[in-house]
C-alpha cells in the first residue's frame, strides 16, 4: 500500500496546469491528468517541444523551418532546423534590479549581484575574451568553486559562441588534465583557492601544474580573493579584477544553429579517459526551460538553490534558473559546517523558494539527527529537490516530519550524460513515500527487460525510446560516433539505455534502483572505474585491482580490491599510500571506502575485468555468465568477505 505523503493545493495555479489548457485548446484534446499529458506529450513530440519553445519565449533571431526531422533517429535527430539563438542572451534577457545571484560562502557575508550588474560585469569579460582572440567553437574552461564569477565566465564564454567545460578546484592535476587535456582550452578561468570545512585551500600550486601540461592555455584569468602567492607561472595571467575596470564595446551575442556546442560535460566509464560529451545550447535551454517552468513551477519572484559544485551537473541546471529571472543562490564550501545547520539556516535567511540538494545530504541530515523545524522558519519553502542516488523512504517521512509538513518532495533523476533528468517531479501529483512522481515531459522512458521488451511494475533498465533535444550532439574526439552509440546505443539498438535500474507502476510513478552497469555513484556522484585503476594499477607495489560499488545504507561506497605484487602484505601504510594517491591524482570522492586483499580478479575469455559478475556476488546474487570467465575459481573468494559488512 503506497503512503501518501504530500498532497498538492487543487486551487493552486500551476504552470503544469496552464500547459495542460494550452495543450487542449490549441491540439482539441481533452487532458485532466499527468499521465494523460505525458502520453500526449511523447506521442507528438513535434507538437509538444514547439509548445514548449514557445510557452518559454526562446529569444531568436531566426526562426525554426522544422521542430525535428525523424524522432527515430537516434544518434542524430537535428532539432529546430533554421533556428539562430545564443544560449547567454535567454539567461540575460532581464536586465533590471531584481537579485540575480546571491552568494554566500564558509567565511563571508552575502553578497549579492542584480540582472543589471550580471549583464554589465557578462559585457566586460565577453569583451575581453574577444580581445584575447576567443572565437565562437574556442574552449573555455573553468577551475573554480561556486562562485559568481563562474556563472559570469561561462555565460561570457557562450555569448561569443565558445565552449565552456569545468572542473571542481578539489580535483586532483591528473583527473582535471584527464578533461582538459582532451579539449584544449584556449583560455582558463580559475580562483586562488578555495574554503572547504573550515580550511583554505590552496588552488595555485595545482593550476601551475595542470598548466604546463596544457599548451593551448594563452591566459589564465585569475580570480584571486585572498592573497596572492608568489609563483613562477608559464602562462600569463591577469586578474579578473583588473577586467572588469575596463570600457567594454556593447555586449554582441553571436547567433548560432540550435544545435551548435554550449558546454563539454565529462562522464567516466571503465575504461579510458573520461568521456568529453558535447551538450547543444539550443537543447539545453530548452530542456531546463522545460524542467525549471513545469516540473519546478519556477516563477521570476521565487529564489532557488541548488548545492553543488561547478563539475556537476546540477550546476548548470541551477544556472538556466536566470532565464526565468529568478534570483539564484550560490553557496560555496561544506554543508556541515560548522555544525549541520548551515544549509537550513541558509534557505530561511534568504528565503528559499526550491532546496536542491543530494539524497546523500538529506540522508546525513537524518542520520545525525538535524531536525530543521526546530530552530529554522521557512515559510517560502516551497519544493525540497533531491537528486544523485535514490532517496530511502525513510528519508521522505524525515523530509515531512522535521523538516516541513507542507513542501512538494521531488526525487529526480537524470544525469549529465542528458543535462537534464529522465524522472522528475510534478506539484501537480501527490508525493508517496519512496517513489519519483513522474517520467519528464516529452521523454519517452520505459522499463526494459533483457530481451528489450517493456515491462510495468517489475525492475527493469531504464531506456528512451525517442529523441530528445537535450541528447548529446557528439563526444569530443569522436569523429566517427562510434564511442557515443557504444555509450548508449549498444544494449538496444536505436534505444537510448541509461545504466539505471528503474520500475514504473501501473500509475506512471518510478523507482529508481541505482546503477545496472559497473559505473560508481557514490553519494551522486557518478565516477568511473578506469581513473580509479589508472591510479592504482601505476603503483609497483600493485599487480592488479578490481573497483566495484556496494550498496551500503541507502548510498553507495567505493570497495578496491588488489592482488598485490609478490603476494606483499596490506597493511595500513599502504593503505593511506594508496587512498593518498587517488585522492591527489582524481578527487576526495574517488576514495575507496574498503581496500580488500584479494589473491585472482576475474576475467572474461576476452581480457575484461567483470566488475558486475563480483558486484553481484557481493550482493547476494547468482552469476549467470561464468562460461564467459577465463578464470571463473577467483570468484570464490568474493563471497561473505567480513569486511563487507561493517
Amino acid at each position: 500500500m503506497k503512503k501518501v505523503l504530500w498532497r498538492p493545493d487543487p486551487q493552486k495555479k500551476t504552470k503544469m496546469a496552464e500547459l495542460t489548457g494550452i495543450i487542449n485548446h490549441n491540439h482539441g484534446q481533452k487532458v485532466n491528468s499527468y499521465e494523460q499529458l505525458h502520453d500526449w506529450s511523447v506521442n507528438h513530440i513535434p507538437d509538444f517541444w514547439e509548445e514548449v519553445w514557445n510557452y518559454c519565449g526562446i529569444v531568436h533571431s531566426e526562426p525554426y523551418t522544422e521542430v525535428v526531422d525523424n524522432i527515430q533517429t537516434m544518434p542524430g535527430a537535428k532539432w529546430f532546423r533554421g533556428a539562430k539563438l545564443n544560449f547567454a542572451e535567454n539567461l540575460l534577457r532581464f536586465r533590471d534590479d531584481r537579485v540575480a545571484i546571491k552568494f554566500k560562502s564558509e567565511d563571508k557575508s552575502v553578497r549579492e549581484l542584480t540582472y543589471l550588474e550580471l549583464f554589465q560585469e557578462v559585457e566586460k569579460i565577453s569583451h575581453y575574451l574577444r580581445e584575447l582572440g576567443v572565437q565562437k567553437g574556442d574552449r573555455v574552461a573553468g577551475f573554480l568553486p561556486n562562485v559568481p564569477e563562474a556563472v559570469v565566465a561561462m555565460l561570457a564564454t557562450s555569448s561569443i559562441g565558445a565552449v565552456w567545460s569545468s572542473c571542481s578546484p578539489d580535483f586532483g592535476i591528473k583527473g582535471v588534465l584527464d578533461r582538459f587535456s582532451q579539449i584544449e582550452p584556449k583560455v582558463i578561468f580559475s580562483a586562488d583557492g578555495y574554503r572547504y570545512n573550515g580550511k583554505y585551500h590552496d588552488s595555485l600550486k595545482k593550476l601551475n601544474g595542470i598548466l604546463k601540461e596544457l599548451p593551448t592555455v594563452q591566459k589564465v584569468i585569475l580570480i584571486n580573493d585572498h592573497k596572492m602567492i608568489d609563483m613562477n607561472f608559464k602562462t600569463e595571467f591577469i586578474s579578473y579584477k583588473e577586467i572588469l575596470e575596463c570600457t567594454p564595446n556593447p555586449l554582441q551575442f553571436e547567433q548560432l544553429p540550435f544545435d551548435h556546442p554550449l558546454y563539454i560535460m565529462y562522464s567516466s566509464g571503465t575504461t579510458g579517459l573520461p568521456k568529453s560529451i558535447v551538450h547543444s545550447s539550443g537543447g539545453t535551454l530548452l530542456q531546463h526551460m522545460k524542467e525549471l517552468h513545469f516540473h519546478c513551477d519556477l516563477k521570476r519572484e521565487d529564489t532557488i538553490f541548488y548545492f553543488t559544485t561547478c563539475g556537476w551537473m546540477m550546476w548548470n541546471w541551477l544556472v538556466s534558473a536566470l532565464s526565468i529571472g529568478s534570483t539564484v543562490v550560490l553557496f560555496d564550501g561544506s554543508p556541515f559546517y560548522p555544525d549541520g545547520k548551515e544549509m537550513w539556516k541558509l534557505a530561511e535567511e534568504l528565503e528559499f523558494s526550491v532546496f536542491g540538494t543530494s539524497a546523500k545530504y538529506i540522508d546525513a541530515c537524518r542520520e545525525n539527527n538535524i531536525f530543521p523545524s526546530t530552530f529554522s522558519n521557512l515559510p517560502k519553502l516551497r519544493s525540497i529537490l533531491s537528486t544523485g542516488s535514490p532517496l530511502v523512504e525513510e528519508s521522505f517521512e524525515y523530509i515531512y516530519e522535521h523538516v516541513k509538513k507542507d513542501v512538494h518532495l521531488a526525487s529526480i533523476s537524470g544525469g549529465t550524460d542528458i543535462i537534464s533528468c529522465f524522472a522528475l517531479g510534478s506539484p501537480t501529483l501527490e508525493v508517496t513515500k519512496g517513489e519519483l512522481q513522474c517520467r519528464g515531459l516529452g521523454m519517452d522512458v520505459h522499463s526494459y527487460d533483457e530481451k528489450g521488451h517493456p515491462i510495468i511494475g517489475e525492475k527493469g533498465e531504464l531506456v528512451c525510446t525517442s529523441a530528445f533535444p537535450s541528447m548529446p550532439v557528439y563526444f569530443w574526439n569522436d569523429s566517427n560516433g562510434s564511442k557515443y552509440k557504444d555509450a548508449y546505443f549498444s544494449t538496444f539498438s536505436g534505444v537510448w539505455h541509461h545504466g539505471d535500474f528503474i520500475r514504473i507502476s501501473d500509475s506512471g510513478s518510478l523507482k529508481i534502483y541505482g546503477r545496472s552497469d559497473s559505473t560508481l555513484n557514490p553519494g551522486g556522484v557518478r565516477i568511473g572505474t578506469s581513473e580509479i585503476y589508472r591510479v592504482v594499477n601505476s603503483m609497483d607495489i600493485i599487480e592488479d585491482s578490481l573497483v566495484i560499488g556496494q550498496e551500503w545504507e541507502g548510498d553507495q561506497r567505493i570497495i578496491l580490491f588488489v592482488l598485490m605484487t609478490n603476494d606483499l602484505p596490506l597493511d595500513k601504510d599502504i593503505i593511506d599510500q594508496i587512498k593518498s594517491q587517488i585522492k591527489n591524482s582524481c578527487s576526495p570522492r574517488h576514495i575507496p571506502s574498503k581496500i580488500i586483499k584479494v589473491k585472482g580478479i576475474p576475467y572474461t575469455i576476452n581480457g575484461k575485468k567483470v566488475e558486475i559478475a563480483v558486484m553481484n556476488i557481493i550482493e547476494g546474487k547468482p552469476v549467470t555468465n561464468k562460461d564467459a570467465l577465463s578464470n571463473p575459481e577467483t570468484l570464490d573468494q568474493y563471497k561473505n568477505i567480513p569486511e563487507l559488512m561493517d
